[in-house]
């Protein structure tokens, strides 16, 4: 079975998952101790129109923002954390996939910084 998200994007999501517990847990609490019941049904229908909104609003857009950054980081390159700038910086999925080979990733790293580096009497290029 192909899943939609992987870790990564699970663990980017999960900030959501805590603000839809606290609505779900205050609507429930509502509707057990109906603190409402003199208002009738325009209390009741008020407040769980109140939790219903906002829950179902934010469960979409945890979805939706989630399919973006899956979709995002398929269609682009990724980088580590800070990384995107630097110059000569490798992919994450490059790093990640040459560990999995048994090739280290400090070597590619300190290759990069050597072609970096300028000898003496040469000036570096303007940015």
């Amino acid at each position: 079975m192909a899943t939609i998200f992987d870790r990564e994007t699970l663990l980017d999501l999960t900030v959501n998952v805590i603000p839809l517990g606290m609505i779900l847990i205050f609507g429930v609490g509502y509707l057990i101790f109906n603190p409402w019941a003199d208002d009738g049904l325009f209390g009741n229908l008020l407040m769980i129109g109140l939790h219903a909104v906002p829950f179902i609003g934010l469960l979409v857009l945890t979805y939706v923002s989630g399919k973006a950054i899956a979709g995002d980081e398929q269609r682009s390159s990724v980088y580590h954390q800070g990384q995107a700038a630097v110059r000569g910086a490798e992919e994450k999925h490059a790093v990640e996939g040459s560990a999995e080979d048994g090739s280290s990733a400090a070597g590619a790293e300190t290759t990069g910084e050597a072609e970096s580096t300028v000898t003496e009497g040469e000036t570096a290029p303007e940015q």
